[in-house]
């Protein structure tokens, strides 16, 4: 009996199986996608800005539906989904320079929305006004497949590709713009400090007021600055100004060309403190102060006290101010007058200094190199000495004395002892 029911169970649903229709499926006979684009925040930038344009992607496409009887496949697509979407941001002949290439988003359904940053460097000439960046969309979507499908095992789909630009809308807003017309240094040497004088001008579309003028190190620049900051006051546009900085050389620069940056701080018309972008400019910096001695060698006689006289040139390219000059003496030479002032001494210049020099009795007559060095103040008083480097000073031997001269020797010998005797015995009586 148990049996029986069973079986005639399965039977019965094996029947309505084989009866039963198959589910409907949901069809899409039309549509497509509808993109639109716009820029998300603010859409103004200013000249020399380095900004971020973030796009957001929205698809709102909407389609029909119609539903199939039984054995049709279902669709493995939907016609409103944006495949394979790309988009790309140029910058149309805008003062705008798109920094960041195609951008591959994937498929977008709809509805949907995705947003893609590009980052872009507002150029520092930028005219005021606005600007249309051209958004270069492409993607595919199914366009077809209902029509294509001629029997419900069969799926023949059909995708069409779309090219479309959408404008986006970008203002280049008034600002300040700093523009360095001149750049000059003065007494700037390796190792040294000195200043840099600049001419600016407001080459932007504003009247900057409350201002004032930032000269920064440029990464790792050699240059950088002990003053940095000068206020200014009223900026306007095309009004020019000069500005004098205080700045430093590190010792391991060479004789180049280095830059600096200039940007400008104000009040800008709607009363908000703003920074101006940045102007970079190149600082002239002469190598170090280094000197030479351009005069023989000096004569010292063995066994004499000699003052001799050692000429030094300034042989870099900026003055030694207030300098002196130092001599140091080895065996058999010796000094007690070692320093010598020297003054101002400009490029290219020299100065002769004395010292008083004495060589012992047995000193070998050949050229001895004594070391010397300068020390000097640089443009902004500040103590400088230069490389050790030679002064030769050569030892003669001392001239043989003349008959003539070892007789006179010899009798004023004899009158100095005649005269102590005489003393002596003159002094000795009166006791």
């Amino acid at each position: 009996m148990k049996l029986y029911t069973t079986c005639t169970i399965v039977l019965f649903v094996a029947a309505v199986l084989c009866v039963m229709p198959v589910l409907a499926q949901d069809k899409y006979l039309g549509g497509s996608p509808q993109i639109t684009a716009y820029i998300a925040g603010t859409n103004e930038f200013s000249p020399g800005e380095d900004a971020t344009i973030t796009v957001v992607i929205q698809n709102s496409g909407t389609a029909d539906v119609l539903f199939l009887n039984q054995g049709t496949l279902p669709q493995a697509d939907i016609p409103t989904t944006a495949k394979l979407l790309t988009v790309s941001l140029t910058s149309g002949g805008a003062p705008i320079n798109i920094t960041t290439g195609p951008q591959a988003l994937g498929d977008l359904a709809s509805p949907g929305i995705t947003s893609v940053p590009f980052t872009a460097k507002i150029t520092t000439d930028a005219n005021m006004g606005s600007y249309t960046l051209p958004l270069e969309v492409q993607y595919s979507y199914l366009s077809n497949s209902l029509a294509n499908q001629p029997a419900s095992d069969e799926v023949n789909p059909e995708y069409s590709p779309v090219n479309v630009t959408i404008p986006l809308t970008v203002r280049i807003q008034p600002v300040v713009q700093v523009t360095v017309l001149d750049a000059e240094a003065s007494g700037l040497a390796v190792g040294t400090e000195g200043y840099v004088n600049l001419t600016l001008k407001n080459t932007g579309y504003q009247d900057g007021t409350k201002a004032t003028v930032q000269i920064l190190q440029h990464g790792d620049s050699a240059i950088y600055p002990t003053d940095n900051s000068v206020w200014i006051g009223d900026f306007p546009r095309n009004g020019t100004v000069t500005c004098q900085y205080k700045v430093s050389v590190s010792d391991n620069a060479q004789q180049q060309t280095y830059p600096v940056d200039v940007e400008v701080t104000y009040t800008n018309s709607d009363g908000n403190v703003v920074t101006s972008a940045i102007d970079t400019v190149g600082i002239p910096v002469a190598g170090k102060i280094t000197f030479a001695v351009v005069s023989p060698p000096a004569e010292v006689v063995q066994g004499a006290n000699t003052v001799i006289t050692i000429t030094y040139q300034n042989t870099g390219a900026i003055t030694a101010r207030s300098a002196e000059a130092r001599l140091t003496t080895y065996a058999p030479l010796s000094s007690d007058d070692s320093l010598a002032y020297l003054g101002d001494i400009p490029p290219g210049g020299t100065v002769t200094a004395r010292y008083a020099i004495s060589a012992d009795t047995n000193a070998a007559t050949r050229t001895y190199p004594l070391d010397t060095e300068v020390r000097y103040r640089d443009q902004l008083d500040n103590s400088q000495v230069s490389d050790t480097f030679t002064a030769n000073v050569t030892v003669t031997q001392k001239p043989p004395t003349s008959p003539l001269v070892q007789a006179a020797e010899i009798v004023a010998a004899i009158a100095i002892i005649a005269a102590a005797g005489y003393y002596f015995f003159v002094m000795r009586k009166k006791r």
